[in-house]
């Protein structure tokens, strides 16, 4: 964002979710063989499916891959737009087509991959099937990315895909960030806690990577949007992460609860009678922001109705807060913190949510240059400040490109 821009300017841009992923060949699922040697393969498509919008990136092979164009479609589902993610893949080929390049492969984001799955992987008839067994674990996501699979190998029956999943990037969680205390035998039948973003997390780590400094050693990463999350990283690896067995937990987020007590589900069955998928609805779709402020689950209007709506206000407050906890929960598993970083729609736009998050972290060496934030700098902490603060846009299509590329050159 060009820093000429006003800072009411640019704290009402665009606030979005940059919500923000290994297999046997089965020749019975069209795309599962490349016929297509890889050396002369000239574009990956990206898709990156929402649980209401879809996003998708053409881009040519190279190191970092190029950009063709991106594109996104909004309110899947609801009046006036699309009626599902797969009846949306029309749209995605005529905008290929339009482009004039050859799509010789597709990689697709993959919210779960449950314990199986701990790395992108090549799509083929058993993935999909394991992907179909553990669709309770994520039903907003998972069925809609299995038809967008399905509709893609139809319309492109050569072109291998991949599964790029966003659990993956947490495959080393230690035990006790990964267990849940509840009956072991849970564990077993893959109910623990697995962390999501992962893809933007990879993106914003190889990002670092190639930084003149380098890796920090000990990171924290708040990716905030309408989905947010916050990821404890030490030496590249997620040590934490804020959402668990599903992406509802953690720290309030637009529309999802985060964080709740669990026996909340008995007390509202026996006061009101809410059913589980009543409960779950809630948590997912009427709660956060939304459900605090009960106005709005977007940042933008509730900064500009604070001053005069106190349910605005305490919203805002108490996402600041539990962000703002975390990061010192996170730099207590870290054993200290090098540098944090903020992406994510709210993260990368607005000024007055990191000022907010950072502030009374002074102790743990967090000094923040208040125009270098206003500015929307990529650093914002001031010279010398002991943990740097930095603010980097996430580019999850862009992963989901290099990961399928690794994946056909194995």
């Amino acid at each position: 964002m060009p820093a000429s821009r006003s800072p009411a300017a640019r704290e009402t841009a665009q606030i979005q979710s940059i919500a923000g992923v290994a297999g046997d060949r089965r020749e019975e699922f069209p795309g599962s063989v490349c016929s297509v040697p890889c050396s002369s393969m000239t574009c990956v498509l990206s898709v990156n499916a929402g649980s209401s919008s879809l996003k998708f990136a053409l881009f040519q092979e190279s190191d970092p891959p190029r950009r063709v164009f991106s594109e996104q479609i909004e309110r899947i589902g609801s009046p006036g737009g699309p009626a599902d993610h797969a009846s949306c893949v029309d749209l995605v080929m005529e905008k290929v087509r339009q482009s004039k390049e050859t799509v010789g492969a597709v990689g697709h984001r993959i919210v779960h991959g449950g314990p199986r799955y701990l790395e992108s992987s090549k799509i083929t008839s058993e993935l999909l099937a394991e992907l179909r067994r553990i669709s309770p674990f994520d039903p907003e996501h998972l069925p809609a990315e299995i038809a967008l699979i399905e509709a893609l190998a139809h319309r492109l029956r050569d072109v291998p895909q991949v599964a790029c999943f966003d659990t993956a990037f947490h495959r080393d969680l230690p035990q006790v960030s990964r267990l849940l205390a509840i009956p072991r035998k849970y564990e077993a039948a893959g109910v623990r806690r697995y962390g999501f973003h992962g893809l933007s997390y990879a993106y914003l780590v190889h990002r670092l990577r190639q930084e003149p400094g380098g890796l920090p050693r000990r990171l924290v990463i708040a990716h905030l949007g309408n989905g947010s999350s916050l990821a404890a990283v030490r030496d590249g690896r997620s040590v934490d992460t804020t959402m668990g067995f599903t992406p509802t937990a953690g720290v309030p987020m637009s529309r999802r609860s985060g964080d709740l007590d669990p026996g909340l589900v008995a007390y509202l069955a026996r006061t009101e009678n809410m059913t589980p998928e009543q409960f779950h609805d809630m948590v997912n779709t009427k709660s956060g922001l939304l459900g605090i402020s009960e106005t709005s689950s977007d940042v933008r209007d509730l900064l500009e109705r604070e001053r005069t709506d106190a349910r605005a206000a305490e919203a805002l407050a108490v996402f600041s807060y539990r962000v703002k906890q975390t990061i010192g929960a996170f730099a207590a598993s870290l054993g200290g913190l090098d540098a944090l970083v903020f992406a994510g729609g709210i993260g990368e736009h607005s000024a007055t949510m990191r000022a907010r998050i950072v502030d009374g972290l002074e102790f743990l060496g967090l000094h923040l240059d208040a125009e270098r934030n206003d500015a929307n700098e990529e650093v914002i902490t001031r010279p010398g400040s002991p943990v740097t603060v930095r603010v980097i846009p996430t580019d999850e299509e862009s992963e989901i490109a290099r990961s399928t590329l690794e994946v056909l050159a194995r």
